[in-house]
């Protein structure tokens, strides 16, 4: 629980400003925030909506976290420091080729239900093959990665490095403090949560709530352990691999699109 004790922390704390830095700085964390809590309300549990649900709603979710990391960028380049403006660069960098595989997972399990919304991908979602069993766990892993790079995680980045040169986001948060600086380490956290809940809604199908909270709990400490082993027991990428490991995610996307072709009988 340090992490979160840290987080309260940091939010009694007062935040510091530069004198080069405009509105966007300040408002940005705000921003962050408000885009990943309300991509959450679209994320369904079980046999229960989202609190927000239409048709295309995980195009909406995609473009609001995309949003909230927009205004991390300008924010970080609005301080004038060519450090954080390196590291915004990278961001929009391994944003831009984690983007695709996220949806081609996503439009491949439209195609295969016939549904445009979560909850309607979701519930219609049956695992009833080697197959499909196959293409769910490609899934998962393909979001957990997704998830890593979104939050910047070894071993893509190195949250605890304080070397401008290698730094990716957290140089782009060197001039946050305070409640602003607790606010976007939240918000990661919570990104983090959201995927899980993504990863587990793979495997739901529709349950009933004590059937979905067994299933949700299980995958989210899953998820946890996952992420743990990898970040002990790997090292960083080099700095110039990234960009080619993030981009070979959309390949195995694409394995998945080939696989929901496949149950289909979509092959002449």
């Amino acid at each position: 629980m340090q992490p979160m004790k840290d987080v309260i922390r940091l939010m009694k704390k007062g935040s510091v400003y530069s004198r080069t830095t405009s509105i966007v700085f300040r408002l940005a964390p705000v921003v962050y925030f408000c885009t990943v809590a309300m991509a959450a309300l679209l994320i369904p549990f079980g046999s229960s909506r989202g609190v927000i649900s239409f048709n295309g709603d995980f195009i909406f979710f995609a473009y609001l976290l995309g949003l909230g990391k927009f205004f991390s960028i300008i924010a970080a380049m609005d301080t004038g420091s060519s450090f954080e403006g390196m590291g915004a660069s990278r961001e929009a960098l391994y944003s831009l080729f984690a983007e695709p595989a996220f949806f081609i997972i996503l439009g491949s399990l439209a195609l295969l239900t016939g549904n445009t919304s979560f909850y309607d991908i979701f519930s219609a979602l049956h695992l009833g093959s080697y197959i499909t069993y196959a293409l769910a766990v490609l899934a998962a892993l393909v979001l957990a990665m997704i998830a890593m790079i979104e939050n910047s995680r070894l071993p893509i980045d190195d949250p605890k490095t304080h070397l401008e040169l290698t730094m990716v986001h957290e140089v782009m948060i060197l001039d946050n403090s305070g409640f602003d600086l607790g606010l976007i380490i939240y918000s990661g956290y919570l990104k983090f949560a959201i995927y899980g809940a993504i990863i587990a809604n793979l495997f739901m199908g529709g349950m009933l709530l004590p059937w979905a909270l067994v299933v949700f709990v299980g995958t989210q400490f899953s998820f946890a352990v996952v992420i743990g082993l990898i970040e002990s027991f790997m090292a960083r990428f080099r700095m110039n691999h990234n960009a080619q490991f993030i981009f070979a995610l959309s390949s195995v996307s694409f394995l998945i699109f080939l696989g929901v072709l496949l149950v289909l009988g979509k092959f002449i």
